[in-house]
């Protein structure tokens, strides 16, 4: 019983509304070896490989780091990661060559980075993007062989994809993210069609039916693991809390009334705000999928490459505003693009927090994750596609150093994706096409 109860792949089960619920456990001391670094079987213990998106780029002048190598400053536009910044690599001055083909206004340059090559027409996508190639070698043995995220609540922003074909469909709810996570075994015996209540789901809690099963699992682990196991579940049921707010009927506005005559649509959840509560509790739920070992591949975008994020006060979306906004003669760069950046950044902030705040053996979830963050223009009222601001988090078990700007010198940002994904398991010599073709790693970070 004791070894059945202290089995690495446990899962906690209970009853709710005549339906299984499971819950998985985060990996606790007792599942691993004395040192915290490998299962007690000697497996080792996994590494996540994600991304991490977000539209139109930065305004070079503040964003990038004066000094190359550790101890890096940190610009205006990048001050937001300073609690953060021991764990990120910035890479500037990297290059997407189009070989010939036209630059496509805020495509070939993400393309450019996920494909290996810049694509010949817009709709075309010349190879799997880096997470699958990832996702064959590292993908299997998990719930789901990827996860993707949309905080821009778009199902069609997914830069996630085998080829044209075959784009993986992002989730754009953090509620219906939260089921798929935790109610996906919910079954109906009766039906096979079944489709469980989020709103039954989070008002009584996964976490009520198993606790008896947990309290079971309480009895024969050590103080350590029964202080993290009781972490994990306040946690949980925090967030539960939190998402249950999004099923509230909003209270009445006197002064709100729907406007008639327009002829366009006006975009939904699209502000700036609303965007970024979205992303944050998906990254909250993410982090306990990833926890749970639900997954070891994900992909997270803030903004899509033409971003329709707005701003309070302002008509103009963020695309829009990088195109029309002029450049202020004092400071030297768009004051309200600039705004837009700080708030992506905010972002990324509190992703790259989230990973790094949750324990795991001897270090973090973020100390086995590698997280490839970038842009997909440098400065985009020009649509320039050299320097797109690319960053990465996490040391995938220490086979990369953190803290370190990489000036590029113009070579072709394929070597930043070699560099990830020979980091996160992928055995492959070169990468890329034509004057993308790269072999070697960025070895300034290789530990």
């Amino acid at each position: 019983m004791t070894k059945q109860l202290l089995n690495r792949r446990r899962v906690l089960r209970g009853m709710l509304n005549g339906t299984v619920v499971t819950v998985a456990l985060p990996i606790l001391d007792c599942f691993l070896d004395g040192n915290g670094q490998a299962f007690a079987s000697g497996a080792p213990l996994p590494i996540r490989f994600g991304t991490w998106f977000w539209g139109l780029g930065m305004n070079s002048s503040i964003f990038i780091p004066k000094k190359t190598g550790p101890d890096y400053d940190l610009p205006e536009e990048l001050k937001a990661i300073s609690s953060v910044k021991q764990h990120v690599n910035v890479f500037t001055n990297f290059r997407v060559l189009t070989d010939g083909r036209p630059n496509l206004c805020h495509y070939s340059g993400w393309v450019g980075l996920r494909c290996g090559q810049a694509p010949a027409g817009r709709s075309q996508l010349p190879g799997p993007s880096i997470d699958v190639l990832v996702s064959d070698v590292i993908g299997g043995g998990t719930r789901f062989r990827s996860l993707e995220l949309a905080a821009t609540g778009n199902q069609r922003h997914s830069y996630s994809f085998r080829s044209e074909d075959a784009i993986n469909p992002p989730d754009i709810s953090p509620v219906d993210f939260y089921t798929k996570i935790f109610g996906s075994e919910f079954q109906d015996p009766n039906s096979p069609h079944f489709t469980p209540d989020p709103k039954i789901m989070i008002r009584k809690s996964v976490l009520s039916p198993v606790m008896e099963d947990a309290r079971d699992l309480k009895k024969v682990i050590g103080h350590k693991d029964q202080i993290r196991l009781d972490q994990y579940f306040t946690s949980l049921r925090e967030l539960e809390n939190r998402l249950a707010l999004q099923l509230q009927k909003p209270p009445p506005a006197e002064a709100c009334s729907i406007p008639q005559g327009t002829e366009e649509n006006v975009p939904v959840g699209v502000d700036s705000e609303l965007v970024a509560q979205r992303h944050k509790l998906m990254t909250d739920v993410l982090v306990m999928a990833l926890a749970c070992n639900q997954t070891r591949v994900f992909n997270m975008l803030y903004s899509d490459s033409g971003s329709d994020l707005t701003k309070k006060g302002h008509d103009q979306t963020h695309h829009g505003i990088t195109h029309e906004e002029a450049i202020d003669e004092k400071l030297g760069y768009q004051v309200l693009n600039s705004w837009f950046v700080r708030k992506a950044m905010d972002e990324w902030a509190y992703f790259v927090t989230a990973l790094a705040s949750i324990r795991e053996g001897d270090g973090t979830l973020l100390d086995r994750s590698l997280v490839f963050a970038h842009s997909d223009q440098e400065f985009a009222k020009v649509h320039s596609i050299d320097g797109i601001p690319m960053m990465t988090a996490g040391s995938a078990g220490g086979r990369i150093k953190t803290g370190i700007h990489v000036d590029g010198r113009g070579e072709a940002g394929t070597r930043v994706g070699l560099t990830v994904m020979r980091a996160a398991g992928v055995p492959m010599m070169e990468w890329g096409v034509g004057s993308m073709v790269a072999k070697r790693d960025v070895s300034e970070i290789i530990a």
